[in-house]
């Protein structure tokens, strides 16, 4: 059911955008940010070799990188100054919000207003470069003894000097995303940090498509393939703003009270439960848990023979966890419902708001306040949770069956169709509630002139 502000957003023409001289600044800026975040997606690290990098970067594909490098905007494929991307903010950011469900100072914290989320931001920063540095050692690291077993001299001069101006760029670069995407947040539409991981996926659109189109016109894929694949993503699109736009919304009744003529009133509410609460942090969380051991196996592979015990090993662990074979999407799916009813308990505390409304009078009709309301509460939340986290199994497991059974070299997944969708419905919104405050600011204007006309 749509509420009033979607009502009106739905019915307010958009012949007023040119006037909205503010919003047009805005997307400006937004815009601009953004083209800063694709520069820099270019600009390698001081001391690697780009054209080797490309080659060495094709033995791992197919693990977590494969991930990491789609968020990034194709920067880690390119070993640039943001190679890391915002990655490590999100994780951050899970991290302190997980923290903060689980221990009583934190928790304290969260419920001190605006002054107790600017803390918890603040500690969130210093995860993120805390995350950044390990991260970034580990990967010059990595860089470095990879290429040397693969025979390839990606990195110009190995050794500490290397890896302590790889950390400080990487960190560096990561920390100015960050500040892009608050940037864009304060001056430009909002959802700063979304919009640039949404700009990293979309940036690997045209290069895909190229892909797909090469190969029908080739004719190593068939034509009808591409169509099916092209209605199938429509359909997904489709399904997912729909499914993200889903709530139970229950009822919430106040006490009567008495009005301005003296009538006695009661106050109706709803209270909104989506029916996808945990977001997109279920499936990133899953596949990268899941493609964490392919990495590592890939990695260990190029210093183990293959005909000793432990190379078969890993041969074998390869050929299950691939994309597209049974067990990886069986483990695929079970990992996105398991963390979908895990993050769901995280965000939403049903005790928290069974008290929130008792402590203000409000009820749920023939819901006792109190334990009976956080019961129900929880009653609601885990049968819509049901239906979330098959929705979001059913939406990320979907392209990679496809992919795996026809072969198609489209490499994005549920998960980014996803964070795409979430993000431009988002803003979306942003914008109209722009577009709405401006029309109101007209028609206050208005109403003043029309005053002292009179």
């Amino acid at each position: 059911m749509a509420s009033r502000a979607d009502n009106i957003a739905s019915n307010m023409s958009l012949a007023n955008f040119g006037k909205a001289t503010e919003l047009k600044q805005r997307i400006w800026f937004t815009l601009g940010a953004l083209i800063v975040f694709r520069f820099l997606s270019f600009v390698p690290l001081p001391g690697v070799n780009p054209l080797i990098l490309q080659d060495l970067y094709a033995q791992t594909r197919g693990g977590v990188l494969d991930l990491f490098n789609t968020f990034s905007g194709g920067s880690l494929e390119r070993m640039s100054l943001i190679a890391l991307g915002i990655m490590p903010y999100i994780t951050a950011s899970i991290v302190v919000q997980l923290a903060a469900a689980l221990h009583p100072a934190l928790a304290a914290l969260k419920k001190e207003g605006e002054s107790g989320r600017k803390k918890l931001n603040q500690y969130t920063r210093y995860g993120t470069v805390g995350l950044t540095a390990i991260q970034g050692y580990f990967l010059a690291v990595g860089l470095e003894t990879f290429a040397a077993s693969s025979g390839l001299h990606a990195v110009v001069a190995p050794g500490m000097m290397f890896r302590i101006g790889a950390v400080i760029s990487l960190v560096g670069g990561t920390m100015f995303l960050l500040w892009l995407g608050e940037q864009i947040t304060s001056r430009g539409i909002g959802n700063g940090v979304s919009l640039i991981i949404m700009a990293g996926i979309i940036a690997q659109f045209p290069t895909i498509t190229a892909q797909l189109f090469e190969g029908g016109r080739s004719g190593s894929i068939s034509p009808f393939l591409i169509i099916a694949l092209i209605v199938v993503i429509i359909g997904l699109i489709l399904f997912i703003c729909f499914m993200e736009r889903a709530q139970r919304r229950l009822l919430i009744q106040y006490p009567k009270r008495a009005s301005q003529r003296g009538m006695m009133q009661a106050d109706r509410s709803h209270l909104p439960l989506k029916l996808n609460t945990a977001g997109v942090i279920p499936p990133i969380f899953a596949s990268s848990l899941l493609l964490l051991p392919l990495t590592i196996t890939q990695f260990a592979q190029n210093s183990i023979s293959p005909d000793s015990t432990m190379g078969g090993v890993l041969v074998t662990l390869n050929q299950y966890l691939q994309h597209g074979q049974p067990i990886y999407l069986t483990l695929y799916a079970i990992g996105i419902v398991f963390f979908a009813f895990f993050y769901t308990a995280v965000v939403f505390n049903p005790e928290e708001t069974a008290d929130n409304l008792k402590r203000n009078g409000g009820f749920i009709p023939g819901i006792r306040p109190g334990k009976r309301t956080a019961d129900y509460l929880d009653y609601v939340l885990t049968r819509i949770t049901v239906i979330g986290a098959a929705y979001l199994a059913l939406v990320c497991v979907l392209p990679e069956y496809v992919i795996g059974q026809t072969g198609l070299p489209f490499f994005l997944g549920g998960t980014s169709l996803l964070i795409v969708v979430n993000v431009t419905v988002d803003t979306i919104a942003q914008i109209q509630s722009h577009l709405l405050a401006h029309q109101y600011g007209d028609l206050i204007k208005k109403a003043k002139l029309k005053g002292r006309l009179r």
